[in-house]
């Protein structure tokens, strides 16, 4: 261990790297986003990092590639390739800890897929902190903690916490029937020849969510 009087703020800041639920992006390059997680880092390092987090294909398809402007707060890009800029900003940073903080909850399912993927590359080998309210980003932790007003009600794996049938299976539960209904609204758009009926007062409380 190390006394937590020799560990400096900027110490500390240096092996966390943290991919928020809102990303703050520069109205710069994206280049220049993703090469903010360590200052001085080549353009091999660059693109690695890209690569990781899923992105390189999206920027190599803008005319300007890795030199493409953001725009203010990034609202240039989508939530889904702000998110991956962030996280090959993490990438780039190559922390010892990670904290993903709600960092898929204002994504739709399919994007939330792919991020996911890109997290779970990035968490290897680092001790990584996940703070979330959609269950599908911690069934693989080594071990989950279910909080309520601040307080721990519930800890283990997936799987031992959903045999318990707490809190956290109640909620496991209703998110991954949501998660059914949702896939047959989309089923219905694509087919209107679905019979809707039998599933209409699920789907509506679905889209009401």
């Amino acid at each position: 261990g190390q006394d937590i009087r020799d560990v400096t703020q900027a110490s500390l800041r240096e092996k966390i790297g943290i991919v928020p639920q809102d990303t703050v992006l520069f109205n710069d390059t994206i280049r220049y986003n993703i090469a903010y997680g360590r200052i001085g880092a080549n353009e091999a390092e660059i693109k690695d990092a890209a690569r990781m987090a899923q992105i390189d294909p999206f920027i190599r398809e803008l005319p300007l590639g890795y030199d493409s402007m953001v725009g203010e707060r990034g609202l240039k890009l989508s939530g889904g390739e702000k998110q991956r800029v962030a996280i090959a900003r993490t990438i780039l940073k190559n922390p010892p800890i990670l904290l993903l903080d709600e960092a898929t909850s204002a994504l739709d399912t399919h994007t939330e897929r792919e991020i996911q993927s890109a997290l779970s590359e990035v968490s290897k080998n680092r001790t990584t902190l996940v703070i979330a309210h959609r269950l599908s980003t911690v069934v693989d932790a080594d071990e989950i903690l279910v909080l309520d007003h601040g307080q721990i009600i519930e800890r283990g794996r997936h799987s031992e916490l959903v045999e318990q049938g707490g809190h956290y299976a109640a909620m496991w539960n209703k998110q991954k029937e949501a998660a059914a209904v949702r896939a047959r609204l989309k089923e219905v758009e694509r087919d209107p020849d679905v019979t809707r009926q039998p599933h209409s007062e699920e789907m509506q409380a679905a889209a009401a969510e």
